[in-house]
């Protein structure tokens, strides 16, 4: 499988075939941490913002990416390579039930920042939904064709049970733990191993009549 460009790749690209300087690539590889360190942590995501995370002026901001909306639409093709790579590496993981665990988990982590990147842009995701979808069904048809997981739960409870485990800092005034959202999610998968489980009310999540 050849492998798909980064977001600085993508920003660098000027169709001239040149080299970059050095220093442009520095930079460019700084706004494009800083952008995903503003989603992943829940922060401000503009063109200030994100400059003063990096470490560079605003100048230099829309001097190396031309636009707020440029970075955002590198980094957030760079966030669904990596979420399809992921399942690509479970799928060819001989241990199915091994492969969906760590894929949940990474899977987890980088939606945080594709979810607040894609609202930024102002929700542009559409076909590439269906790539994921089609990962995490197989991913779960592997695991449900081993005898590692509950055959009754269905590749859509999968994937709201996922994000489900994603919670906010506090709750009743509690404070979440270090590490909540692993906690959840190993109660979660623990959970869809269950050998005897209670019959599940309802129907499994459906797609829009649009969609299908």
């Amino acid at each position: 499988m050849s492998r798909t460009a980064t977001a600085v790749e993508r920003l660098l690209q000027d169709g001239s075939g040149r080299r970059p300087r050095a220093d442009a690539r520095r930079n460019v590889e700084r706004l494009v941490i800083a952008a995903r360190e503003a989603a992943s942590d829940g922060g401000e995501i503009t063109a200030h913002e994100i400059a003063r995370r990096a470490g560079v002026g605003v100048g230099t901001f829309y001097r190396r990416v031309g636009s707020l909306e440029v970075l955002l639409q590198a980094v957030l093709s760079e966030l669904l390579d990596e979420i399809v790579a992921a399942a690509d590496l479970g799928l060819a993981d001989p241990d199915p039930w091994a492969a969906l665990c760590r894929f949940a988990g990474s899977y987890i982590r980088l939606r945080n920042e594709l979810c607040d990147v894609n609202e930024a842009l102002g929700g542009i995701i559409d076909h590439e939904r269906t790539v994921l979808r089609d990962r995490i069904r197989l991913l779960v048809e592997r695991a449900q064709a081993a005898g590692a997981m509950r055959t009754d739960v269905t590749w859509q409870d999968v994937a709201f049970l996922m994000v489900s485990t994603s919670t906010g800092d506090r709750t009743l005034g509690l404070r979440a733990g270090d590490l909540q959202w692993e906690r959840n999610l190993q109660i979660v998968l623990d959970g869809l191993r269950t050998d005897d489980p209670n019959p599940l009310p309802g129907g499994p999540p459906q797609l829009p009549p649009s969609q299908i």
